[in-house]
């Protein structure tokens, strides 16, 4: 089964689904998606688009490791 993110959803969706993306996320430079409570405050609100924005990581190279890793883009 192909495993689909929507970039729509919040990381803590995302994390919740998926839990193996917090490493994927973490290699990418968000490193505070380690910390549970970031994740359960910022990560309710907070999507991969927005915080590739405010992080300024390249949207492309995100969606690419994630493909990479067997993911699926929305």
């Amino acid at each position: 089964m192909k495993k689909t993110i929507d970039l729509k959803m919040t990381v803590n969706e995302l994390v919740k689904a998926y839990p193996e993306i917090v490493e994927i996320m973490k290699e990418l430079g968000f490193e505070n998606i380690t910390d549970p409570k970031m994740l359960a405050t910022v990560g309710r609100f907070m999507t991969i688009e927005k915080g590739a924005a405010m992080k300024k990581i390249d949207l492309e190279t995100i969606k690419e490791t994630f493909e990479k890793r067997g993911f699926e883009i929305k």
